[in-house]
């Protein structure tokens, strides 16, 4: 990865204009288990989550979103994916401490993910950004048969300025 590769990418708050951008990185990203174009338009404009996507001359390469309910010291990741061509540039790292700082502006102390069991590259990502595995959940991806390793990331307090 070089450091142009980051600085040519804007991140920036998703909007219901994503949308269709967004649900075609979803199904190519996730094949046999997208969400439903209704239930992603519903996450990009509630109160409770913050996405974000990637873009590098006028094309979504990502989108990922944090969720921490008002409140809350606890968040979830609740889905992150980068397009194949943008894979292996440092752009789904930074999208991912991105999500982190997102949930800590919302007040989150700790943020779980789900990741498939039988993807090796997401589960060394979250890893190596410090999140641990706490167990699975049996055949939790469905058609596809798929446990969920479940992760969890404690987050540092947020300094006073």
């Amino acid at each position: 990865m070089t450091a142009e590769s980051l600085d040519a990418a804007v991140f920036r708050d998703a909007t219901a204009a994503d949308l269709d951008a967004i649900m075609a990185l979803e199904r190519a990203s996730f094949p046999t288990d997208a969400w439903s174009e209704n239930m992603m338009a519903e996450e990009l404009v509630s109160p409770h989550g913050r996405y974000l996507v990637v873009e590098q001359a006028g094309e979504l390469l990502g989108y990922g979103g944090v969720r921490v309910v008002q409140g809350s010291h606890e968040g979830d990741i609740q889905t992150i994916a980068m397009g194949a061509a943008a894979r292996g540039r440092g752009l789904g790292r930074a999208l991912l401490r991105a999500l982190l700082d997102a949930g800590l502006d919302r007040g989150a102390r700790e943020i779980f993910l789900e990741v498939r069991a039988d993807n090796d590259v997401a589960h060394a990502l979250y890893v190596s950004e410090g999140f641990v595995e706490l167990g699975r959940r049996a055949h939790y991806y469905q058609p596809d048969d798929v446990d969920a390793i479940v992760m969890r990331r404690h987050l540092p307090p947020k300094e006073n300025v």
